[in-house]
């Protein structure tokens, strides 16, 4: 395992490996997809949009939709990040503190998903809020993202991946992540992302520390 710097973290979009051909164009037809459905949205609002108006927006058939994203709340909360974190994981010192390893992710992380497209990040979060079958999804989502969290802090630890122990740590991460996203927008964006996920962070490492009277 090498050490990376975070000038050279797969996450920054320059130092991401090149794709082929397929794939980039399976990528941009998402981002269209994805793309249509924001600016409808702000447009109409989340209920009044139908796939029907996203497609056509994105130039492609809904049936092409659907094959991308299987429901609408998807198109909302799928990115391309998944397996670049876990990349980023694997690429940590392999001595590294694990709390410190998942700090630098995480916030690498967010600082990336907010600074892409700040105004796409808050409208994701707003909807997180004010829409429940898109917070449900993303429950269900963020799951899967703590599963992969899993699997990386196995091989950190010698331990099994599906042990009580390892599920409880990885989950506790992405729980936080979650709730720093919804108290993001619950108070309509106000500071930084990262400050915020930071703060997360120190209560899982640190636990909750009385507050002075």
């Amino acid at each position: 395992m090498t050490t990376m710097t975070a000038a050279r973290s797969p996450l920054s979009p320059a130092d991401r490996p090149q794709l082929g051909l397929r794939e980039r164009k399976k990528i941009r037809t998402r981002e269209a997809i994805r793309t249509a459905m924001y600016a409808l949205v702000e447009e109409q609002g989340y209920e009044a949009t139908t796939i029907e108006q996203i497609a056509e927006r994105a130039e492609v058939s809904p049936s092409t939709v659907f094959r991308y994203f299987p429901a609408k709340e998807d198109i909302v909360l799928t990115d391309e990040y998944d397996p670049i974190l876990m990349e980023e994981l694997r690429a940590r010192p392999a001595d590294e503190p694990w709390p410190d390893t998942i700090r630098h992710v995480m916030l690498a992380a967010a600082r990336v998903g907010v600074a892409e497209d700040p105004r796409v990040a808050r409208l994701r979060t707003r909807l997180m809020v004010d829409i429940p079958a898109v917070r449900s999804r993303m429950m269900e989502s963020m799951s899967v993202t703590g599963r992969m969290i899993c699997v990386a802090l196995a091989e950190r630890t010698g331990r099994d991946p599906d042990s009580l122990e390892v599920r409880v740590y990885a989950m506790s991460f992405i729980g936080g992540l979650m709730e720093a996203s919804l108290y993001w927008a619950e108070n309509n964006h106000e500071g930084e992302f990262t400050a915020l996920v930071d703060r997360a962070l120190d209560v899982l490492e640190h636990g909750l520390r009385k507050e002075n009277p």
